[in-house]
C-alpha cells in the first residue's frame, strides 16, 4: 500500500510548519480505495514499534503494527472497517524495550473519564449558522468596542441534583440568555480541553484537541458555540500551552523517554504545580500547540484564547530558587524559545484569523506583550492588568477609615494604563484559596459589604480597560468558588444580591452604549483625572471621553461611608448634567442618597475647569453623569 500521508505534509510537520497538522495526525475515519476504516497517525521518534490496540483487536499490539514514516518519527496505518466510537489507545515499544500504552495526542474524542481512552471521532456533519458573525469578526475593531466578558466553569455554573455535569445543549438554553441579559459581548470558558481531575478546572490538560467529554459531542460544542454568535456573544477559550500534567497515560514520556517536554527537569518541569514544561525550541511541539491554537478556532469558531500562564513561559527561573535553573545562551533568564512561540504564535492566529483575539495572562512587567512582533512586541491582542486587579483589590479591602492611607493604590495605575491593551480582570484565581469571594472581601456590616461591592464595580467599569468578571461574583456569592458545586443561586432570591446583578447589568448596558466608557480604552485621550488627590475624603473624579465632546461622562466615585454634601468639581463643558447611574439607587439595594434632576453648571472655574459644579456624593457610592439632553 502506498503511504497515507505525503512527503509533502511529513516535510511541513519535521520543519514545525504544518498548520493544520490535526487533519493528518490522529485518528481519521475515511473511504480508501473503496474501503471504509480509520487511518491512524501519531508521532513517536526513536521508538522500535507503534501499534494501533483497542477492544477490536483484544489490546494486542501485534494485531496492528504501524508503518514508520522514514526520518519523520511519524507512524501511520490504515484499519478497515473500524467505526466511529471505537475505543484505542497507541502500544509503543520503546528503544529500551519497555512497553507502554499511551492516548493519542491527537485525538478528537476521549471517553469521560475516569477513562483515559481516546476514540474514533464521528466524522463531523455539523452546518455552522453564524457565517454573518464570522465575516463580521474579520473588520472586529477591537481596540475602540465594547469587550466584557463573563467568565465561566461550566462544570460548576449549574450542576443537576445528583452531581451531573450540564450538557452543552442545556448551557445553551441557560447560560446564553443568562449573559445576553446582562448585557456581556463575550463569555470566556475555562479550558474544555479533555483533562481527567475535575478539581484541575481544566487546566491540566490530557487531551489539547479533545473537547471534553463532560458536556457532550464535539458537535453540541459546535451547536453551543453557534448559538452564542446567532445572539450577538463571542466566546473566549482558555488554552494552557504552558505545562501539561505528568498523567502517565498521556503526553508524559511518551515514548518513555521525554519527548513533548523538555529533557532537563531544570527548564521542563514546574515544580510547584506538579506539571510539565512543553519543549519550546522542538519544532514538532510548537507544531503541535500551535496547530491547537488553529484548531479550537477553525473547528469550533472560537473568538479568541486567554493564553494561561504566560509568565511563566517568558522567564527560565520562574518560581526557581539559585542553581534550578539554567541560563539561556547568552547567560540571561529569558526563555528563548518560548518566547520565539509566543511570537509565532500570535503571528499565525491573527494571520488566519483576522479579528479573532490572543489574551495573555502575563504578570510580569516584561514589556510589549500586547505590542505586534514586527515591532519586537509578543504579538497579543491584549494582556491581563493583574497590577491593577491587586492594587485595587488591595485598596477596597481596607477598613474606609485607612483608605486615605492607600489612596495611591486607585491612582497608579493611570501611570502604565496605556502601555499595554489592558483587560481589568476580577478572574476566578481572586475568589479560591481563601482569598475570600468578592463580596467577603468587602469590610463593613453587612448593607457597608454590598454598597463596597457596588462602588467597586462601578470603579472597574470607570476605570480605562476591556472588563472580566467571574460567574457568581455577579450577584454577590459569599462563599468562596468551589469546581465541586454549582454556584449558590438560591442567594438571587434575596434582593441584596439580586440588586447588585442588576447594577451590572445597566454597567454593562452603559459600557456597551455610551462610546466614552470604551472607545478609548486603550488611549489616554480617553481619560482625564477631574481630582485624583482628595485622599482625606478618598474621593475620585474624573472623565471618559470619546470622540465628540456629546460622549462625556463624569464620575465620581465616595469610597466612604460618610455622604458629601456640595462637593464642588470642575466639570468639561458648561452644560446641565444629569444622574445616569447612582449605585446607591433603592433598585441596587442603596439609600438613595443623590441628585434628581439636572445639575445647574456654575461659570466658575475649578480644579482646571471652565466651570463647575455642585453634587451630593452618595454613602460608598459612585455616580455617573452626562449632560442632559
Amino acid at each position: 500500500m502506498k503511504p497515507l500521508l505525503s512527503a509533502f505534509d511529513l516535510n511541513l510537520l519535521m520543519a514545525g510548519k504544518h498548520h493544520h497538522a490535526w487533519k493528518i495526525l490522529g485518528a481519521h475515519p475515511l473511504v480508501l480505495e473503496g474501503v471504509e476504516g480509520c487511518r491512524f497517525a501519531v508521532w513517536a521518534p526513536g521508538v522500535q514499534r507503534v501499534s494501533v490496540v483497542g477492544d477490536f483487536n483484544q489490546w494486542d499490539g501485534r494485531e496492528h503494527p504501524m508503518r514508520c514514516c522514514g526520518d519523520s518519527g511519524v507512524w501511520e496505518v490504515f484499519i478497515p472497517g473500524l467505526p466511529s466510537g471505537a475505543a484505542y489507545k497507541y502500544e509503543i515499544l520503546n528503544r529500551n524495550g519497555h512497553l507502554l500504552v499511551k492516548t493519542d495526542p491527537y485525538a478528537q474524542q476521549m471517553f469521560l473519564r475516569p477513562e483515559t481512552t481516546s476514540c474514533v471521532p464521528s466524522v463531523g456533519d455539523y452546518t455552522w449558522q453564524d457565517a454573518q458573525w464570522v465575516a463580521a469578526r474579520a473588520e472586529f475593531d477591537w481596540q475602540h468596542r465594547p469587550l466584557s466578558v463573563y467568565e465561566v466553569h461550566t462544570g460548576s455554573w449549574r450542576k443537576h441534583p445528583d452531581g451531573r455535569f450540564y450538557s452543552w445543549a442545556e448551557l445553551t438554553e441557560t447560560l446564553i440568555p443568562y449573559v445576553k441579559d446582562l448585557n456581556y459581548t463575550h463569555i470566556e470558558l475555562l479550558p474544555v480541553a479533555e483533562h481527567p481531575l475535575d478539581e484541575s478546572w481544566g487546566y491540566q490538560v490530557s487531551g489539547y484537541y479533545a473537547p471534553t467529554a463532560r458536556h457532550g459531542t464535539a458537535d453540541e460544542f459546535r451547536a453551543f458555540v453557534d448559538a452564542c454568535h446567532q445572539q450577538g456573544i463571542g466566546v473566549l477559550l482558555d488554552w494552557v500551552p504552558a505545562h501539561f500534567p505528568k498523567d502517565a497515560f498521556a503526553l508524559a514520556k511518551f515514548t518513555g523517554e521525554p519527548l513533548y517536554e523538555h529533557a532537563d527537569p531544570r527548564r521542563g518541569e514546574h515544580q510547584d504545580w506538579g506539571t510539565l514544561i512543553f519543549d519550546f525550541g522542538r519544532n514538532e511541539v510548537r507544531n503541535f500547540l500551535i496547530s491547537n491554537a488553529l484548531f479550537w478556532i477553525d473547528e469550533f469558531h472560537i473568538d479568541g484564547l486567554r493564553v494561561d500562564a504566560v509568565a511563566s513561559m517568558l522567564y527560565l527561573d520562574y518560581s526557581r530558587k539559585a542553581g534550578e535553573w539554567l541560563p539561556n545562551q547568552y547567560g540571561g533568564r529569558e526563555n528563548l524559545e518560548a518566547i520565539a512561540f509566543l511570537r509565532e504564535m500570535n503571528t499565525v492566529v491573527h494571520g488566519y484569523f483576522p479579528g479573532v483575539l490572543t489574551i495573555a495572562e502575563e504578570s510580569t512587567s516584561w514589556p510589549a506583550v500586547s505590542r505586534p512582533v514586527e515591532l519586537g512586541g509578543l504579538g497579543f491582542s491584549m494582556k491581563w492588568n493583574m497590577g491593577w486587579m491587586n492594587d485595587n483589590l488591595s485598596y477596597i479591602e481596607q477598613n474606609p477609615i485607612h483608605r486615605k492611607y492607600h489612596h495611591n493604590l486607585l491612582t497608579f495605575s493611570q501611570m502604565y494604563a496605556y502601555s499595554e491593551n489592558f483587560v481589568l480582570p476580577l478572574s476566578h484565581d481572586e475568589v479560591v484559596h481563601l482569598k475570600h469571594s468578592m463580596l467577603d472581601k468587602m469590610p463593613g456590616d453587612y448593607w457597608q459589604a454590598f454598597a463596597n461591592l457596588r462602588l467597586f464595580y462601578a470603579w472597574h467599569y470607570a476605570h480605562p480597560g476591556k472588563k472580566l468578571l467571574f460567574m457568581g461574583s455577579e450577584f454577590g456569592q459569599w462563599a468562596e468558588w468551589n469546581a465541586k458545586r454549582e454556584l449558590d443561586w438560591s442567594l438571587c432570591s434575596f434582593p441584596a444580591h439580586d440588586s447588585v446583578r442588576h447594577l451590572l447589568r445597566d454597567l454593562n448596558r452603559l459600557y456597551r452604549d455610551l462610546p466614552a466608557l470604551h472607545q478609548f480604552d486603550f488611549d489616554g485621550r480617553g481619560f482625564q483625572w477631574i481630582d485624583c488627590h482628595d485622599s482625606d475624603q478618598s474621593v475620585l473624579s474624573l472623565v471618559r471621553r470619546g470622540e465628540t465632546a456629546q460622549d462625556t461622562v463624569v464620575i465620581l466615585l465616595n469610597f466612604t461611608p460618610v455622604p458629601r454634601y456640595n462637593y464642588r468639581i470642575g466639570v468639561p463643558e458648561a452644560a446641565s448634567y444629569c444622574e445616569i447611574l447612582n449605585t446607591d439607587s433603592t433598585y441596587y439595594g442603596g439609600s438613595n442618597c443623590g441628585n434628581a434632576g439636572a445639575l445647574s453648571v456654575l461659570a466658575e472655574p475649578w480644579m482646571g475647569f471652565t466651570h463647575s459644579v455642585e453634587v451630593t456624593l452618595p454613602p460608598l457610592g459612585a455616580l455617573f453623569l452626562q449632560r442632559c439632553e
